[in-house]
């Protein structure tokens, strides 16, 4: 009977006990979140950036830029005061809106999940035709990444799979506007050139089936006069261009594509994001706003 009590005694204290704190991954391509980046992204304001887009047919793009607190156990925004802090960790944001089509895009701003700060949490993307709606969303957890995709188009239908990641420390595709800002991994000095794994956009890859999703990329950075070129070569074939402040908050320019696509900042400006605001913002024109590109 001793023994038995020895035993629940020892279980008891077991469960007790807590979850002991995850280990943190460390980086050197990490971006550094110092006081000065917290300084223009801690403030509660959002960046709102409108895009005139010149190809292949003439429209508009918005992007919103905010660092938020996510909930690690949902992957979703945290409500404040309730959840567990340990369950909570600061991301950045982007919204990017082209055409019918919408790309969230959320990059942790401290390791989280076993992978270095500037990785890749979440991406969603969606896609909204006359014939119907597509959705897909893909998270990258310890070790696997996990995709699952809604459509009306037979032979896609709805989907899921779980797959390995090449490494802890991987670029996604529908990151480079985060990358090429600085906010995420990997940083490159003026003059660099690296190849990583790439996870391949949700639009590229929307029509594949099973574990295809992984790729390289050769990144460089070139600096010039009143801006710096990011260029991102996917090993597919494809490849993006962004010019670049060279000055805080480091705004694109101009951003264009090996496809045909290309768009330029006619307006930006940062303020309080509400659902309103943002509905007002892509309902308004960029020859509307008062903000004025530099």
């Amino acid at each position: 009977m001793a023994k038995w009590l020895i035993l629940a005694c020892v279980l008891m204290a077991s469960c007790s006990k807590e979850k002991e704190p995850e280990k943190k991954v460390t980086d050197a391509g990490s971006p550094v979140y110092d006081a000065a980046f917290w300084k223009t992204w801690g403030d509660g304001l959002a960046e709102l950036t409108t895009y005139d887009v010149r190809s292949p047919r003439q429209g508009t793009a918005t992007s919103m830029f905010v660092s938020e607190t996510f909930a690690n156990s949902l992957r979703v925004k945290s409500d404040p005061n309730v959840r567990d802090k340990k369950d909570e960790f600061p991301v950045m944001k982007l919204n990017l809106v082209e055409d019918g089509r919408m790309l969230q895009s959320f990059v942790a701003l401290d390791s989280v999940n076993n992978r270095p700060a500037g990785m890749m949490t979440k991406i969603a993307w969606s896609s909204q035709e006359w014939q119907g709606n597509l959705f897909k969303e893909a998270l990258l957890d310890k070790d696997v990444l996990r995709v699952v995709s809604h459509s009306y188009v037979d032979g896609e239908g709805d989907q899921s799979l779980s797959e390995a990641s090449p490494a802890p420390a991987v670029l996604s595709e529908d990151a480079l506007m985060l990358w090429a800002r600085g906010m995420a991994w990997p940083v490159l000095k003026a003059g660099e050139t690296r190849e990583v794994s790439a996870l391949f956009a949700m639009q590229s890859s929307r029509f594949k089936k099973g574990p295809r999703e992984w790729g390289k990329a050769v990144l460089s950075r070139a600096s010039g006069e009143k801006f710096d070129v990011y260029k991102a070569k996917l090993s597919d074939g494809r490849e993006h261009v962004y010019e670049v402040e060279k000055a805080a908050p480091f705004r694109i320019l101009k951003y264009s594509s090996s496809e045909g696509m290309e768009a330029v900042l006619v307006a930006s400006e940062r303020k309080p994001i509400n659902t309103r605001t943002a509905n007002a913002v892509l309902r308004t024109s960029p020859h509307q706003q008062k903000a004025s590109a530099p």
